[in-house]
């Protein structure tokens, strides 16, 4: 155990904590710093800090603390660091935000504020990873102008921090970040942020032309399958003195190849995604560690399943369509608020009310979409029992939203809603009966904890953090299959296990959502093994 004060300086490209989040990562972040101050032993102090993305207006309270200079991509660029008062506080977390042009992200589209570009398939991580390689050395800079000046530990979470290691250790001029034991979070194996080592505005020698890097240094940071491109992610496997990911059995998962290969849409088993070899590495020389990652828990009974509540969930859903419709009208939105005001027509609250909470990402719904004659989804739907309602909500990939909109269209007991509310999310994890995450994979998995909290059984793959989750007919219910067709079948089989005992043995399905109520997953706990595994 570490008896050190430990003061841990945490690079990350989301922060929920001070409202950057799309995604995951923003939920460890922002609940992972209070729980390492909380602990009595030893004394952690975390300074998160992020880029701003051009969204300092709606961080509420701001102080300015320092404007720097620092060079990148052969230019001076300017940092101004400042410091978010989060909604939550606590006295040993900072949040920290560094604002520059070069940070901020529009979608096409809308015009709006974004964290992520979404670059197209043709050129993948391409003004991402520049964002994210500018975010890298204005923190570099910043730490040695001293304004992280008590850092002792070095956490990085994901690709986007991982080129802090390449100026670590190949520019001399932070060289003082040498002083700091790294760990490095992978939430998502998937995203690596491959780009080319030269011969484009986005690449490694265009940001840092101030590196010349030799043949082993090259070896160190190329990609296993494409030694002229730089893979961030391996970086951060190879240059870190902790690896860490979400959940034990990824842990175990992605030692292994993906098959049939790296990089194939249809593949049937995403686990190593081409870093095994590294990935052993970390595990032979005793760096990895699989730590699961944690909920909140308010302690609240199980919310009644009544007409009342029903009502007000309705009336929250057609509040939020409406909003997004008038902000940007669209058709799914249109067919919401028609479903809407069907379902507010039926008479009772649906017997069974299924949910998600999801991405529109191949890795989150694809098992639905599955066989394309004749999908998971709609087979679901059809077999559903007469009073029965799946709502779902989620956006993200444009093809894939097309996808559900399509089946919402031709399936009068599906609600798809097109986009992200906190608190229509919440309030489908607080009246749903059965939660439903199909995942072709997961490295830990969040909405699963959220819906069992309240008392919300899910189905979900045994995949990932899924599986050290959710126990099969415990506390939820689980399927797998040896290619992903037998994976959406067995999908499709264990909805209906799930639906008949609901209808057929009410009282085992109780059992199930109580023993789902009563689970925990403590922050606190993966507080102490980050201590313990993580920090040494």
């Amino acid at each position: 155990m570490v008896n050190e004060t430990l003061n841990i300086l945490m690079p990350a490209a989301q922060n929920g904590a001070i409202g950057l989040k799309e995604g995951g990562e923003a939920d460890v972040v922002r609940d992972i710093a209070p729980s390492l101050a909380a602990l009595s032993s030893p004394d952690c102090n975390v300074m998160v800090v992020s880029p701003a993305y051009g969204l300092l207006s709606n961080m509420g309270d701001v102080t300015l603390l320092a404007t720097y200079d620092f060079p990148f991509a052969g230019m001076r660029e300017t940092a101004a660091m400042y410091e978010v008062m989060a909604k939550t506080r606590h006295p040993k977390v900072r949040h920290f935000v560094l604002d520059s042009p070069r940070f901020v992200t529009r979608d096409p589209v809308s015009g709006a504020l974004t964290i992520y570009s979404h670059d197209p398939s043709e050129g993948p991580f391409e003004a991402d990873s520049t964002k994210f390689a500018c975010f890298c050395a204005a923190v570099a800079q910043g730490y040695s102008r001293g304004l992280f000046g008590t850092a002792n530990r070095l956490h990085l979470h994901d690709w986007h921090a991982a080129l802090l290691l390449v100026l670590r250790d190949f520019d001399p001029a932070y060289a003082a970040l040498k002083r700091l034991p790294v760990a490095y979070t992978i939430h998502n194996l998937a995203l690596q942020g491959v780009r080319p080592f030269e011969g484009h505005k986005s690449s490694l020698t265009a940001w840092f032309p101030q590196l010349r890097l030799d043949g082993s240094q090259r070896e160190r940071v190329c990609d296993p399958d494409y030694p002229n491109c730089v893979n961030p992610m391996a970086i951060g496997i190879r240059f870190s003195d902790a690896v860490h990911v979400v959940s034990p059995n990824y842990k175990s998962e992605i030692l292994h190849p993906s098959y049939p290969r790296r990089g194939d849409p249809s593949a049937d088993r995403i686990r190593g995604e081409g870093l095994e070899l590294d990935l052993q590495d970390a595990e032979r020389t005793g760096r990895l560690h699989g730590i699961l990652n944690g909920c909140e828990y308010d302690e609240q009974p199980i919310p009644a399943r009544d007409s009342a509540n029903w009502t007000q969930l309705l009336g929250l859903l057609e509040t939020q369509a409406a909003a997004w419709n008038k902000k940007h009208s669209r058709p799914a939105h249109l067919l919401a608020l028609d479903r809407i005001r069907y379902l507010h027509a039926l008479p009772t609250r649906p017997a069974l009310l299924l949910t998600s909470v999801t991405r529109a990402a191949g890795q989150k719904i694809r098992l639905m979409e599955l066989p394309d004659d004749n999908p998971a989804l709609s087979q679901v739907l059809r077999e559903l029992p007469p009073a029965a309602v799946f709502i779902l909500l989620g956006s993200g990939e444009p093809a894939h939203e097309a996808k559900l909109e399509a089946m919402s269209r031709d399936s009068a007991n599906f609600l798809f809603l097109a986009g992200f509310s906190n608190d229509v999310a919440a309030a489908l994890y607080e009246n749903g009966d059965l939660f439903l995450m199909p995942s072709s994979f997961e490295p830990c998995g969040l909405s699963q904890m959220l819906a069992m909290r309240r008392g919300q059984p899910c189905v979900v793959h045994e995949v990932g953090g899924l599986k050290d989750t959710v126990q099969d007919g415990i506390t939820g219910f689980s399927f797998t299959g040896e290619t992903a067709n037998e994976q959406a079948a067995a999908f499709v089989r264990s909805v209906r296990r799930a639906t008949e005992m609901v209808r057929i043995a009410p009282e085992r399905y109780e059992a199930i959502r109580h023993a789902a109520a009563a689970m925990r997953f403590l922050w606190l706990d993966s507080a102490r093994l980050y201590v313990e595994k993580l920090y040494r």
